[in-house]
């Protein structure tokens, strides 16, 4: 796994449906008129075969801004088949549909009268109705089997997503995109310079959608004196402005040597190889202009076909030594290659891959009641896939190199059986080495040595959490995150926050638990993110008030 990703995969694992532990109910209320239900009932219906339902559903009205619902309803089905040999064959099929609007930002006045009040009403934002509902079917099956020193680990899953978009200027409908695709992988374990494992494997995906499409927004007010688009009224979609057909075919090599020459020490050597072809073909019948702030028609129909072949290579060696019981010592040597997006390559399709060639060092200890991680690391980027604010357009460019320089450091301490103390601290230098940034009216402007926007130099988090033999446990933990420019020109800075505080409290017995989970205790008035466009206009995000949700979990 990892294709296409500079710096790391999320790499995800679910519950195997032969745990059969699991089995729970779970209900929840909170404030914002918010609501969940989860529940899963598996279990071996013979001594081959298991099954287990999950079922979820999430909701919460947030009324205190403005087109700011959310619900999500979740459903797996998974089967599960032992083998001979230890063999084991696995299958899931999940249906998940989730609705999100998404509200407007606002202006530095907006935001300062959000802080007052804790609330968000009308912005000036001419994009009051911007949102996501999609619907997601996924499929997968895993079969393992293994004959003496070989295990075979093939994979297959199907994807089907679909979703209504509407964005800054337009509304995206995407009827479908099919993703089909599978893994081979063989991990064969053996003797060179000592015990060792190879893990190597074939992969191959496809992504495909037909006749997504672009509209207009239907229902607009427009200002009387500029002419201009003045705000949305509606979500709903209006004419046609583009149609628009992706294809995507990923081949894939991927293979790793792990070693162990002497007692304590493990070498990791490996890569992965990856082909991408992409294939974009688009019909425009017109556009929103931003200059005019107006939508646009074309007198005649625009086609753009674009095709672009990338090679991914992502070399890796790694080395760890354990140089005394319970510390660790590794170095890892890397590099991995960025796919652009579909959206990035549509917006520029002058985009290439970024590389990213990154060196760590770092110390890991463990202990009875105490474990401590460190990590300093130096990545070289080039051609970083940088967004450039132009207006309410953001734009993809590839910078010439960035550096990115860190620390990061995280421990637990168990200060009694019962008390459990954690805190990690990240620094952050993230500086553009080369990169002309593009700005309307001014053209290309040098923005080397400059700070990467929206990266703080230092972020820290803080928990304590007891967890009492009678049932009673509590939990308090806080983040800090420190100023940070707001633009590739670093004109300005947005302070962040501190000790932004979750509090858990919660008594558990036998099967049963009841949790108060409250979000931003001290009910902080502060931003997720702000951006300042390269015309110098800031546009503030808020972030939520407090939030309280009581859930009941019941385990049989």
């Amino acid at each position: 796994y990892g294709a296409g990703a500079a710096g790391g995969t999320l790499h995800i694992i679910s519950r195997s449906v032969f745990d059969t532990t699991g089995n729970r109910v779970k209900l929840g209320l909170g404030q914002f008129d918010g609501r969940m239900a989860h529940v899963r009932l598996g279990g071996e219906i013979n001594a081959h075969t298991a099954l287990s339902l999950t079922a979820s559903y999430r909701s919460q009205e947030n009324e205190w801004r403005k087109w700011n619902e959310f619900d999500t309803t979740q459903v797996s089905l998974k089967h599960g088949l032992r083998l001979e040999h230890d063999g084991t064959l696995e299958t899931e099929l999940s249906f998940s549909r989730a609705d999100m609007q998404l509200p407007a930002s606002m202006n530095e006045k907006e935001f300062e009268t959000f802080k007052a009040s804790g609330e968000q009403g009308e912005t000036s934002s001419p994009w009051q109705h911007n949102g996501r509902y999609s619907n997601i079917l996924f499929f997968n099956s895993r079969l393992e089997r293994t004959w003496g020193d070989l295990t075979f680990k093939p994979r297959l899953y199907y994807n089907r997503w679909d979703h209504y978009h509407p964005v800054t200027g337009s509304i995206n409908d995407n009827p479908g995109t099919d993703v089909l695709g599978g893994d081979l992988e063989f991990v064969y374990d053996h003797a060179l310079a000592g015990p060792s494992t190879l893990v190597a494997g074939f992969s191959a995906r496809l992504e495909d959608t037909d006749d997504a499409r672009k509209y207009k927004y239907a229902d607009v007010a427009y200002n009387p004196f500029s002419g201009r688009i003045a705000e949305t009224l509606s979500d709903r979609a209006g004419d046609l402005l583009q149609t628009q057909s992706t294809s995507n075919r990923v081949l894939g090599l991927f293979l790793q040597e792990t070693v162990h020459p002497s007692d304590g020490l493990s070498i990791d050597v490996g890569f992965r190889f990856d082909r991408s072809d992409l294939d974009i073909d688009t019909t425009q019948y017109g556009e929103y202009n931003w200059g005019r702030g107006d939508y646009v028609d074309f007198a005649d129909p625009v086609g753009i076909s674009t095709d672009k072949r990338f090679n991914l290579f992502s070399p890796r060696v790694g080395l760890t030594y354990e140089f005394v019981a319970g510390w660790n010592a590794y170095a890892l040597f890397a590099q991995s290659d960025q796919l652009p997006s579909d959206n990035e390559i549509i917006e520029n399709p002058r985009l290439d891959v970024a590389t990213a060639t990154n060196f760590e060092v770092g110390l890991k200890g463990r202990g009875r009641d105490w474990s401590t991680d460190l990590a300093l690391y130096r990545t070289v980027v080039k051609d970083e896939i940088v967004a450039v604010l132009n207006g309410w357009v953001t734009e993809f460019e590839n910078a010439g190199e960035t550096l990115k320089l860190g620390f990061e450091a995280a421990g637990e301490l168990y200060l009694t059986d019962d008390l459990l103390l954690e805190a990690g601290y990240a620094y952050s230098d993230y500086t553009f080495e080369e990169f002309m940034e593009p700005v309307y009216g001014v053209g290309n402007v040098d923005r080397a040595g400059n700070r990467i926007p929206f990266i703080p130099k230092h972020q820290y988090s803080l928990a304590l959490t007891y967890d009492h033999p009678t049932g009673f446990k509590a939990r308090i933990a806080a983040d800090g995150w420190g100023s940070y420019y707001i633009d590739n020109a670093n004109t300005e800075k947005y302070p962040g926050y501190d000790f932004l505080t979750n509090l858990m409290v919660g008594y558990e017995t036998g099967p049963h638990s009841l949790i108060l989970n409250v979000e931003n205790l001290f009910d902080k008035r502060y931003a997720v993110e702000v951006k300042k466009n390269t015309s110098g206009v800031k546009t503030y995000y808020a972030g939520a008030p407090r939030n309280a949700m009581l859930t009941y979990r019941y385990i049989f």
